[in-house]
């Protein structure tokens, strides 16, 4: 498995290479924006870019931006603690998570782990896809989800959907007709524990909706106060 960190402070890059290499993981680093971007949309090995939001000449946010407009590539801001802001306008581009800084390195590798998970469970041998060649469908509505492929679709037009946004709606839909709350949807979906104060689900479903209601969709994710999100059609 491969990472791109976009990571301008050397002696961070330096920690987080070592230690994910320790972990198992190839590590390809770019020390600015620009070039963090060309090789997050040139290197094909790619399973997850690790993203900084302030770096030279392009920041974070922008890189993230460029990203999305060609690709549904994982990926996981690095944001300064208490910056509400970034995390947030991270999220509603299209971001997969995000960590603060100063953080722990265990956690930065579950998170990191929680998104390949959620990113990549695909049949991993031929002999595997044989056994699955079945296609496993969830129909909700008009929304079509094929979890063997990890696709999308509504009216016969796909939805680029980000990993977390995946899996939110496969969760909901597998759940239609239930309100679910947002703890449970950040350790089934996210893969950690809410936070006080994280909008992290919220960001993601106004997202789904937004890209539901764009296919014109008749699946209506419903929000109830301290109960949670549920999928209504």
């Amino acid at each position: 498995m491969s990472i791109l960190l976009i990571e301008d402070d050397k002696g961070l890059a330096e920690l987080l290479t070592e230690f994910l290499s320790m972990s198992g993981y190839d590590v390809v680093h770019c020390a600015d924006g620009e070039a963090g971007l060309q090789a997050a949309l040139s290197h094909t090995d790619i399973d997850l870019v690790l993203l900084d939001v302030m770096l030279p000449k392009m920041n974070g946010l922008d890189v993230l931006k460029g990203i999305r407009q060609q690709s549904e590539l994982p990926v996981l801001m690095l944001t300064a603690r208490g910056d509400d802001l970034d995390k947030v306008l991270g999220l509603e581009l299209g971001a997969d998570d995000y960590l603060a800084k100063p953080f722990n390195d265990r956690e930065l590798l579950a998170r990191i782990r929680a998104i390949i998970r959620r990113t990549g469970d695909k049949p991993s041998s031929s002999s595997e896809a044989a056994r699955e060649n079945k296609k496993m469908l969830l129909q909700v509505g008009d929304i079509e989800i094929d979890t063997q492929k990890m696709s999308v679709s509504c009216h016969g037009s796909e939805l680029e959907l980000t990993g977390s946004e995946y899996a939110l709606l496969k969760y909901l839909g597998s759940k239609a007709g239930e309100l679910i709350s947002k703890d449970v949807l950040s350790e089934t979906c996210l893969g950690r524990r809410l936070q006080a104060f994280d909008r992290s689900i919220d960001t993601h479903i106004s997202n789904l909706r937004k890209k539901l209601n764009a296919v014109n969709s008749s699946v209506d994710i419903k929000s109830q106060r301290g109960r949670g999100y549920g999928i209504f059609v």
